[in-house]
């Protein structure tokens, strides 16, 4: 039970964060999950900077960790709060803000505090494919943005 995995891992899953555009959280099609952008903050826990100024490495992987927990929240919420019917997170696509001198070795890096933290929780089904990007800018000024697409079983209907 994926509930059961969260809670050996020690992690609580924040609330589902509201779209704050025209756009919505997640849209269902078929059997796949498409998910918005979550961003680096929870609540008032917030990780902002750029690699190469401001942000180091071992930050950025936390505020990849903190979006992987937003899309987890997501997933969630897109599963009627049944996390088991994740069949399988098939690809992450993940920003970090960072400057045109950064060593471009090190986005791939921080974008695996989200790809890790999956394959915690979800063991193979987690694994999947991926991009890691360099982006100059990124909402609130926020270090990371990671969407994601998975495949869920379909809810029963009686």
């Amino acid at each position: 039970m994926i509930d059961e995995r969260l809670k050996e891992l020690k992690l609580e899953l924040p609330s589902p964060p509201k779209a704050v555009a025209n756009y919505i959280p997640y849209v269902i099609s078929g059997n796949l999950v498409f998910i918005s952008g979550q961003i680096s903050k929870i609540g008032e826990t917030i990780i902002q900077g750029r690699l190469g100024e401001n942000l180091t490495i071992e930050q950025g992987r936390e505020a990849a960790k903190l979006s992987g927990l937003n899309l987890l929240a997501q997933m969630k919420a897109a599963c009627d709060g049944d996390l088991s019917r994740v069949q399988k997170i098939i690809k992450i696509g993940g920003f970090v803000q960072s400057l045109p001198t950064t060593t471009h070795a090190d986005i791939p890096t921080i974008i695996n505090g989200c790809s890790d933290l999956m394959v915690q929780v979800f063991g193979e089904t987690g694994r999947h494919a991926r991009f890691a990007v360099s982006s100059p800018s990124l909402p609130l000024d926020v270090a990371v943005e990671i969407d994601a697409i998975i495949e869920i079983t379909k809810q029963e209907t009686y």
